[in-house]
């Protein structure tokens, strides 16, 4: 994550876990990869309360969430902890039951994996948006047959690549694309473009990120409002705003902007759906690591979806 994300994520995945764990017990440990840029308070921090992704070849663990930052080359391959990366995802893949690669990481995964490029959109994907469920898989059981889920992202993944590919597509968004999809790799990985793990304000305050960025002069892009997400008397008044920005580019704007954002309701209407596959996940690794120590160490792929339990 980056320096400004740190705090927040962890906090995000640690109250997700705790939602979906249903009395299952977790110990969460924090890992870094080197050679990631950090402030003084981001280093800081990482000092404090990671561990050097060294010690995680000798550490035993059921399931890894991987999450991603914004990335300083055009090329993943190029950015400096690349190497680092590519080693998680080979140690994931032989040595947990199942691990998460979330945005970014799920970019940098599929590149690794399979030569899978990413594809840059015109615009910023941003809003939370409405998910189909494709499939019956054990992993979004018990979901609605259609939900909501934010994204937040300038690129994406083509299904048709992912599907050639031995990927399957779980959940699909008419406007957003692939949202969440699987490929067994003897762990099974999970990969998510989108992010079920945010708090109701996450997009609120990237939003005010980007916004802030470019009244600063340092992007050349207003962002879009995010979709599906602010209601209609806040939507009205940021259009007006942008508006005004794009018309005559001042940084004084930030403070009218920060009028608008304070004290409006925004509800979380994905937490109940992510709480619901974050359980699903959890219980898949249990079931593994029974199976598993009980001497039924390889699950064949075709076989994986018989062996969950049914919910």
């Amino acid at each position: 994550m980056s320096d400004g994300a740190l705090e927040a994520t962890e906090r995000q995945f640690l109250s997700l876990l705790n939602s979906a764990s249903d009395g299952l017990s977790i110990q969460l440990s924090l890992y870094s990869l080197p050679n990631i840029p950090r402030n003084e308070f981001g280093a800081s921090h990482v000092i404090r309360h990671y561990s050097s992704v060294e010690d995680l070849w000798n550490t035993q663990l059921d399931g890894l969430i991987v999450t991603g930052r914004e990335p300083l080359t055009p090329n993943l391959e190029d950015e400096a902890y690349w190497k680092s990366f590519t080693k998680v995802l080979d140690w994931a893949r032989e040595n947990t039951y199942s691990t998460i690669w979330s945005c970014l990481a799920a970019h940098a995964a599929t590149q690794y994996l399979d030569g899978i490029s990413r594809i840059r959109n015109g615009n910023k994907r941003c809003g939370v948006f409405e998910c189909a469920r494709l499939s019956d898989h054990p992993l979004i059981a018990d979901t609605p047959s259609s939900f909501m889920l934010p994204h937040s992202r300038w690129n994406g993944l083509p299904e048709d690549e992912l599907m050639r590919c031995g990927y399957r597509v779980l959940t699909r968004s008419a406007d957003a694309g692939v949202d969440t999809f699987i490929k067994h790799c003897r762990s099974m990985f999970v990969f998510f473009q989108g992010h079920p793990e945010y708090e109701y304000n996450t997009l609120l305050l990237e939003y005010r990120r980007d916004v802030t960025r470019y009244l600063k002069g340092e992007t050349n892009v207003h962002p879009l409002i995010p979709r599906g997400y602010f209601d209609s008397d806040t939507v009205a008044a940021l259009t007006i705003l942008q508006e005004e920005a794009i018309s005559s580019r001042r940084e004084d704007l930030v403070i009218e902007l920060s009028g608008i954002l304070e004290n409006i309701n925004i509800e979380s209407t994905w937490h109940a759906t992510a709480v619901r596959i974050f359980g699903n996940w959890l219980r898949y690794i249990c079931a593994q690591k029974k199976r598993r120590s009980a001497g039924k160490a390889t699950v064949e792929t075709q076989g994986v979806d018989a062996l969950m339990p049914q919910l």
